[in-house]
């Protein structure tokens, strides 16, 4: 699954948090891969999302929210 990166940032700005606050679920190899708009695994954005307390169709390339 890709992420889009905008919705991302809209939702870490949301929460005052940074890509670095999501490396407690995420590592920063996969953190990085999600920069360069390239496939996650689908447990892993749900990890994301959840860290961000948001339901992971608010994350997901192509899903408008």
């Amino acid at each position: 699954m890709k992420v889009n990166v905008a919705k991302l940032d809209l939702a870490l700005a949301r929460r005052c948090k940074t890509m670095r606050d999501l490396r407690e679920g995420v590592s920063p190899q996969t953190l990085t891969r999600v920069k360069r708009g390239e496939e996650i695994n689908p447990r892993t954005l749900g990890r994301i999302a959840n860290c961000l307390g948001v339901d992971l169709s608010e994350l997901i390339e192509g899903v408008s929210a």
